[in-house]
């Protein structure tokens, strides 16, 4: 053998940029050449990401902007119809809490998000509430020395209402926000804007078509402003998951599958008992059970019924009116498809074995002929695996909850090149907007992942993170002051309402149900 047949093969030498590379690498353990790789792959990853966003035509996704000018105008005088938990989280986001609450707040690092709120020139003015304990708290709220959006304290005097009755005939009263239980919204929305006044009220909206019906005329024979308490599509990921169905990226949607699971007592409602398991406080002496009961069948004063109302048909629909509802709003909003053509719900007491009229398993499918299309709804109190919000298109499926992330169809047309020549991995979402940040990129991480399955209570909007309920009746709100319509207007109100009844006759009736456009009844 020659001299140059004994040589080993030398080893090709990495050029002057790549051995400055290695050299900043090489003080950390394990990575050193394969962390170079790893860095040329994720810069060429991010390469193609940007290339396929752009081709997608979401290079250009709008954030969507806030409103900026609803506290113009005179100070809005507010009174609150019913003061529990939800009424407590409401006042919040108008700028009122009450001292517990801030300080709370200031221990647990929340306490600037709230104060960065913007001032709504608002002053809540009265409290009704059956309850003597939640109409104190609400007294107490209401008179808040100093409230979010350093705003001021109106100064003005809060008067406590015993029957919600007196309150609508109190012309210094503008507007109310009922958040009573369900049983409740249709009859004081009716009365409220028949008395002149503003409402927003909290889902859902009406247990009966005659209630629907009644309350649909009387705000649509107003020139009052309505709301339905939706707060979830002030998500800025619900806005822009908005102009991405508008660019087809999903294709035709025939299928949106929405579900809910829970797997706790208070879940479950059923929250008359303290973290001690004590009966929470309340009788007939702080209690005006002959008003709480309304129009409902009287029955003996009850705790269970007064705080587990929400297990019970006389007070509401139970997880089609608690929990399908803003499922539904969270459709409707993108989709408009209105009110289906029938509906069909199973279902049954399989876990819980209580006293409940509700199900506590529930699967019910509506379907939309016209827009070839169906929506199903699942849901669990006795499981609480999160299986996410779907919009199934020919070409893509899009998951949206507080974030939003898309899955290419394995037998797209649309993308059909793409998956071909590896640019579209359909094992993985192709496309995902961040939560928070609202930023739109390729999911290249677990973290990712993680977050693109979770649901918000507030967004991030201009930068600053923003409580959705605060969003929602500020544009309530504006829409007062300025005019326009608001999102979930009377219409929305009127079809979730249709849709749920359907959904809830067909449980009860165990049959198939359907809408009769002309007649503009369940049948």
């Amino acid at each position: 053998m020659t001299k140059e047949t004994n040589k080993q093969p030398q080893e090709k030498q990495p050029s002057q940029s790549r051995r400055t590379v290695l050299k900043a690498l090489a003080g950390i353990p394990v990575l050193g050449y394969f962390g170079y790789e790893l860095m040329q792959k994720i810069s060429v990853d991010k390469n193609k990401s940007a290339g396929l966003i752009k081709e997608l035509g979401l290079d250009d996704l709008q954030a969507p902007k806030e409103i900026t000018n609803a506290a113009d105008g005179k100070l809005l005088r507010i009174g609150m119809i019913g003061f529990g938990n939800r009424a407590t989280a409401l006042a919040r986001a108008l700028g009122f809490a009450s001292s517990s609450k801030i300080e709370s707040m200031q221990e647990n690092g929340t306490i600037k998000e709230w104060q960065q709120q913007d001032n709504l020139n608002v002053a809540i003015v009265g409290i009704c509430d059956v309850f003597d304990l939640h109409a104190k708290k609400g007294l107490e709220v209401a008179s808040c020395k100093t409230p979010a959006g350093n705003g001021k304290p109106s100064e003005l005097p809060v008067k406590r209402y015993r029957t919600y009755k007196e309150m609508l005939q109190d012309d210094s009263i503008d507007a109310v926000i009922v958040a009573t239980p369900d049983h409740h919204h249709a009859r004081i929305t009716t009365d409220a804007v028949k008395a002149g006044k503003h409402v927003y009220c909290e889902k859902s909206i009406a247990l009966t078509e005659d209630e629907l019906n009644e309350v649909y005329t009387a705000v649509k024979n107003s020139d009052r402003v309505f709301q339905l308490g939706h707060q979830i599509t002030k998500n800025a990921i619900f806005q822009q998951a908005k102009q991405i169905i508008k660019k087809d990226i999903l294709g035709e949607i025939t299928l949106v599958e929405t579900t809910t699971n829970r797997n706790t007592a208070s879940g479950a409602w059923i929250r008359n008992l303290d973290a001690n398991g004590k009966p929470k406080p309340g009788d007939l002496n702080s209690i005006d059970w002959e008003q709480w009961l309304g129009n409902r069948p009287k029955v003996p004063f009850s705790l269970d019924r007064y705080y587990n109302w929400t297990k019970f048909f006389d007070y509401d629909t139970g997880m089609l009116g608690q929990l399908f509802s803003h499922e539904y709003d969270a459709v409707n909003q993108l989709l408009r498809m209105g009110i289906p053509k029938s509906a069909m719900a199973s279902g049954g007491i399989y876990y819980w074995k209580d006293n409940r009229d509700i199900p506590d398993t529930l699967n019910v499918s509506w379907e939309y002929p016209e827009r070839n299309m169906t929506l199903v709804y699942s849901a669990s109190l006795a499981n609480s695996r999160q299986r996410g919000r779907v919009f199934m298109g020919h070409d893509a499926s899009m998951e949206l909850g507080g974030s939003l992330s898309i899955t290419a169809d394995n037998n797209s047309t649309k993308y059909k090149d793409k998956i071909k020549d590896g640019t579209i991995d359909t094992s993985s979402p192709m496309v995902v907007v961040n939560p928070g940040s609202g930023a739109i990129d390729a999911v290249t991480s677990a973290t990712e992942k993680y977050y693109a399955s979770r649901g918000l209570m507030s967004t991030v909007i201009n930068g600053k993170r923003v409580d959705v309920t605060h969003l929602h009746v500020k544009e309530w709100i504006n829409c007062i002051r300025h005019g326009g319509t608001t999102s979930a207007n009377i219409e929305r109100a009127f079809e979730e309402g249709v849709t749920i009844l359907m959904a809830q006759k067909s449980y009860v009736e165990k049959r198939r149900t359907e809408w009769d456009p002309v007649l503009r009844k369940i049948v």
